[in-house]
């Protein structure tokens, strides 16, 4: 069964409407982004979110140290890396959390983008996109089919693509965030009408 991520959440509203419908995970950016969290406030949302979904720190090219507290905390359990993060800054990471903190590496597709190579990183898993919240789907011929690492993918997933996406590349887990928004803010019926259309 294919989980469900629901990225960008921000306010006291949006944890109430995931602990409603329960998505797998959750992510509070920490990059700069219409939907940046502060510290204080991500740890007010995580206080309030459903112990059984896992909370995803959405980071740019952060300094180790900042990803370290935020999982110290319990404000995170796992970490998603936008920016030129390399293997060595991955194992360290892992090596200083006992392994702990899962990490997703997100890939920017593009025909340019040598997909295999990541079967051999040290994430936990891959995250494929078009661009860092841009909303927009990707060539998804550009999945390969050897691709041995698992993978959330996002991009411009919607109700109306999102069944086809699944049955043709069965992803690790699916990741959405301005497709469930009305004026930038999560709107529960998108919310819904997605988790159903998934289930």
């Amino acid at each position: 069964m294919v989980k469900i991520k629901i990225c960008g959440l921000k306010r006291l509203e949006d944890i109430e409407i995931v602990n409603k419908y329960k998505p797998d995970y959750i992510g509070f950016v920490f990059a700069d982004s219409k939907r940046k969290v502060s510290h204080d406030l991500a740890f007010e949302l995580k206080q309030n979110l459903d112990s059984d979904i896992i909370s995803v720190g959405v980071f740019v090219d952060a300094p180790q140290e900042e990803i370290l507290k935020l999982f110290n905390e319990g404000v995170i359990g796992m970490a998603q890396l936008h920016g030129m993060e390399s293997e060595e800054y991955i194992i360290n990471l892992k090596e200083k959390t006992n392994n702990e903190l899962k990490i997703i590496k997100a890939i920017e597709m593009s025909e340019n983008v040598d997909l295999l190579k990541y079967n051999d990183s040290h994430s936990d898993y891959l995250l494929l996109d078009s661009g860092k919240g841009s909303g927009k789907t990707f060539d998804w011929r550009l999945i390969k089919s050897d691709l041995k690492k698992e993978f959330f993918l996002a991009g411009g997933l919607n109700s109306s693509n999102i069944c086809e996406a699944i049955r043709q590349f069965n992803p690790y887990a699916i990741d959405l965030s301005s497709s469930l928004e009305i004026d930038g803010f999560k709107d529960e019926n998108k919310i819904k009408e997605i988790m159903e259309a998934i289930n």
